[in-house]
């Protein structure tokens, strides 16, 4: 049975005194990197955001390069709640996503608000971050779903490009945000980009409303299924809608033990139903390489290559509606 693999790695300045998170390497070495996940079949490569610090690049920048040229792997932009308005992000991620033809997806990260929705914020003085999560992936899913692929009619006879009954505003009120939309294109191949949420940072029940992904530390890994499940469930979702990924350090991996490490993982995943593996990347670039190079054939088929992102990870091809 073929598990997805999603690699975590940061794109900008190496820093070789610095050993925390995910290696980041440089753009001509992502590029490598993109070219060898795009051969052994891995789903998705995570694109880290490095913060205020300017250590790594634009996550979304660095996408919308490699996918250019290396168009046949995912990419997950890490972007946080803080200092992106959501109105901003839903039309960048999405422009994204319909130029690769679905194959896009976002790791919503927890924080504080921004200066352009603070103008507009109902409640001023709200700021739980968790509870901004769940907002802010809700006002992101429903913006995706306000232009519909199915509202492009194209009659040049009748003079009609678009059905505007059929793009519809949101018209968001909550605690954070007051976002009318709706977006001014339509919906990708995939119907939306997929969301994906860490947990630790949030709970299973916050992002069991809007969430396509699920990641989970390797020492959270054994109660994350049935806790994602009932989360789930509570919020009338099924399993089956939701992708649970458990995360993997590559750091005491080795070439000589390749085979021993990939068996381990499938049978990790196999024992905890996880759907796939997150590998963290550590070491230069080219342990990197060959860690993919041997690891992921032991997870994956690479023989296959599903259309979009969310039939990579193991979800349907194209996302069901959630408004």
């Amino acid at each position: 049975m073929s598990t997805a693999v999603q690699l975590a790695l940061g794109v900008g300045v190496p820093d070789p005194h610095r050993s925390d998170g995910p290696t980041v390497v440089s753009l001509a070495a992502a590029r490598t990197i993109a070219a060898v996940a795009e051969q052994v079949g891995l789903a998705a490569i995570r694109l880290v955001d490095g913060g205020p610090s300017g250590r790594t690049l634009d996550p979304t920048v660095v996408a919308g390069y490699l996918a250019g040229v290396h168009g046949g792997v995912g990419y997950v932009t890490e972007i946080p709640t803080t200092r992106h308005a959501p109105y901003n992000v839903a039309r960048r991620v999405l422009s994204l996503d319909r130029a690769t033809a679905g194959r896009v997806g976002i790791a919503l990260q927890a924080g504080q608000g921004d200066e352009v929705s603070a103008v507009t914020a109902p409640v001023p003085d709200a700021t739980d971050p968790t509870r901004r999560w769940t907002e802010y992936a809700r006002v992101l899913t429903r913006l995706w779903e306000s232009f519909p692929q199915s509202a492009l009619i194209g009659d040049q006879q009748a003079g009609v490009v678009v059905d505007t009954a059929r793009v519809t505003p949101i018209n968001h009120e909550g605690v954070f945000y007051r976002v009318a939309g709706p977006l001014d294109g339509p919906s990708s191949r995939q119907g939306r980009p997929v969301i994906v949420a860490d947990l630790g940072a949030l709970d299973a029940t916050a992002v069991a409303e809007s969430v396509d992904v699920v990641v989970v530390d390797r020492s959270s890994a054994a109660d994350a299924d049935a806790t994602v499940t009932e989360a789930l469930g509570r919020v009338g979702r099924s399993r089956h809608d939701v992708a649970l990924l458990g995360r993997a350090d590559l750091a005491g991996y080795t070439p000589a033990t390749a085979g021993t490490y990939g068996d381990e993982l499938r049978d990790w995943a196999a024992e905890h139903r996880l759907d796939g593996v997150e590998l963290v990347a550590k070491g230069g670039s080219d342990a990197i390489v060959t860690a993919l190079r041997t690891v992921v054939p032991r997870l994956t088929d690479p023989a296959s290559t599903p259309a979009t992102l969310r039939a990579a990870l193991g979800l349907s091809e194209v996302a069901a509606v959630l408004a």
